[in-house]
C-alpha cells in the first residue's frame, strides 16, 4: 500500500499524485525491500517482445514492429533523474518520444498498458515496493513487466538473500512480483493526472475518482464518489 504516491506532487500542487494499493492472497505479493528496482513495462503487445536486458533501441524496434508503427510513433516514460540521462539520449536518438516525470512511476506503468493513454513503455529504475503495486495492474491489463532489484550496499544485498533471492541479477517477471491469477489494483486520484482526476471540493462535499482492476476477470472499474464531509467526520 502507498497511501500517497507523489508526496512532492501534492506539496507543489502538480499533477499525478495518487493513493494506491495492491491486494492478493497472503504470500502472493513479493515483499519487496525498500530499494531501487530496474523496470520495463509495456502493454499486451509487448509480451514476448521486450526484454529488460535488451538494448533500448531493440526494444523500441520490436514494439514498433509488433504494433505496426514506426519507432517515432512511440512514447517512453521515465523518471527525470540523472541516472537515466544516457537512456533518455538513446531513446531520442532512436527517434522515439520521451515523457519525463518528476515523481511516482506507478501510474505511468499502468498507462503503458492502456491503449490510448499516450504512453507505450516505461523504463528505468524506481522504488521496488511501487514496482510490486504496479505489477498488480500490469497483470490485470495483460501487459508485460520485467524487473530487477538493485541493492546498493551489503545490507540491502543481505536483505535479498534473506528473501531467498540468491542472484541479485535475476530478472523478475510479473508472475514473480504477483503470483497467482487473483490480484486487485486500486487507486484514487489526489491531484489530477493522465488517468484519474484529483479530489475536488465544493461546500460540504468532496468528489473522488478511483479505478479498480482485477486480474482474474480483467475487469476495469472507474468509480466516482461524492463524500459528505460532515458525515465523514
Amino acid at each position: 500500500m502507498d497511501p500517497l504516491e507523489g508526496t512532492n506532487l501534492v506539496a507543489k500542487g502538480t499533477a499525478g499524485a495518487i493513493a494506491v494499493m495492491a491486494v492478493a492472497p497472503e504470500g502472493h505479493l513479493l515483499h519487496a525491500p525498500d530499494m531501487y528496482m530496474e523496470k520495463i513495462v509495456a502493454g499486451a503487445a509487448g509480451v514476448g517482445v521486450i526484454h529488460l536486458d535488451a538494448p533500448i533501441e531493440d526494444n523500441l524496434k520490436a514494439l514498433a514492429a509488433k504494433t505496426h508503427r514506426d519507432v517515432s510513433d512511440l512514447t517512453v516514460v521515465l523518471l527525470d533523474r540523472e541516472r537515466h540521462e544516457e537512456t533518455i539520449r538513446r531513446i531520442r536518438a532512436a527517434g522515439a518520444r520521451v515523457k519525463l516525470i518528476t515523481d511516482g512511476d506507478v501510474s505511468p506503468a499502468v498507462a503503458a498498458c492502456l491503449p490510448g493513454s499516450g504512453v507505450d513503455m516505461l523504463v528505468g529504475s524506481g522504488g521496488a515496493p511501487e514496482g510490486v503495486i504496479a505489477a498488480a495492474a500490469v497483470k490485470s491489463l495483460g501487459g508485460v513487466m520485467e524487473a530487477r532489484l538493485i541493492p546498493e550496499d551489503d545490507t540491502q544485498l543481505d536483505r535479498l538473500h534473506s528473501m531467498g533471492v540468491r542472484d541479485a541479477h535475476h530478472i523478475l517477471t510479473v508472475d514473480d512480483l504477483v503470483k497467482g491469477d487473483d490480484a486487485i489494483y486500486v487507486a484514487t486520484g489526489i491531484t489530477t493526472g493522465d488517468l484519474l482526476k484529483g479530489v475536488t471540493y465544493a461546500p460540504g462535499i468532496c468528489t473522488t475518482h478511483s479505478v479498480v482492476m482485477r486480474s482474474r476477470s480483467g475487469t476495469i472499474r472507474y468509480i466516482t464518489a461524492v463524500h459528505r464531509i460532515a458525515e465523514k467526520s
